[in-house]
């Protein structure tokens, strides 16, 4: 039988500056190396050894080793879940440079979540797949202070989206993988931070992702978790949803 779980612990880990950089960097569900890490948090190498040992002993992080290199990833979609629902009620970070004002923008216009997309890339492609009738059963919004809400405890629950028949014809046409998967839920959503509206996530949320990916229409930035659009990305959205992303485009 499992006892209660130690949420203080896990807010101890969370509570460290540089842990938490880490862990944002590792949202975008790839594995990253120590080194590169270490780059994002701001810390030495040993330094960053020392806090992904604990990440690691915690459950919160895996690692492997790939030729000369360890490796880290977060170690299930939860951990991600969790980071967004605590970014949603974070104050913001102070904007002290140029570059963090520049990275700070591109993670708001379009980065990863985990698998899933986010920003105004994934509060956008969530509205156009309401408006088309792909999904039904809510309307995107983030609703804290009305009978329709977004509970924390409830994280990605309160709101019951479907994928709709003709919804799957549509995605299967993308390419898009929309088979009911094993443990983990179809559809779920997440509260984003930056936009305050909902993007898709769960195993849909997922496949889409990945099929985006795959088809070229998305590509990784140079910072983890950033995302751009690509060319043929904006157009083929657009063919598809009948509206417009050029805003989700580097200026």
């Amino acid at each position: 039988m499992k006892s209660d779980p130690d949420i203080a612990r896990a807010a101890a880990l969370l509570a460290d500056g540089s842990r938490a950089r880490m862990l944002k960097a590792l949202c975008n569900g790839q594995a990253i190396t120590a080194t590169a890490l270490a780059d994002e948090a701001g810390v030495s190498g040993p330094t960053a050894s020392v806090h992904l040992a604990k990440l690691v002993e915690a459950g919160l992080v895996t690692a492997h080793r790939e030729g000369r290199n360890r490796r880290y990833r977060l170690s299930r979609p939860e951990v991600a879940d969790a980071l967004e629902a605590l970014a949603a009620i974070a104050p913001p970070l102070p904007v002290t440079s140029l570059r963090q004002s520049v990275r700070t923008d591109a993670l708001r216009r379009s980065r990863t979540c985990y698998d899933h997309l986010a920003g105004r890339l994934g509060v956008q492609l969530m509205g156009a797949l309401l408006d088309t009738g792909v999904l039904t059963g809510g309307d995107g919004r983030h609703h804290p202070d009305t009978a329709v809400h977004d509970r924390l405890a409830a994280y990605g629950r309160d709101q019951h989206y479907e994928l709709s028949e003709q919804g799957a014809v549509t995605l299967r046409s993308l390419g898009v993988d929309v088979r009911e998967p094993g443990r983990r839920p179809l559809i779920r959503y997440c509260v984003d931070w930056s936009e305050e509206r909902h993007h898709l996530s769960g195993a849909l949320g997922a496949a889409i992702a990945n099929r985006l990916f795959a088809l070229g229409w998305l590509k990784h930035g140079a910072s983890p978790r950033v995302v751009h659009l690509t060319d043929a990305g904006e157009s083929g959205l657009a063919e598809a949803f009948g509206r417009s992303f050029a805003d989700v485009r580097p200026a």
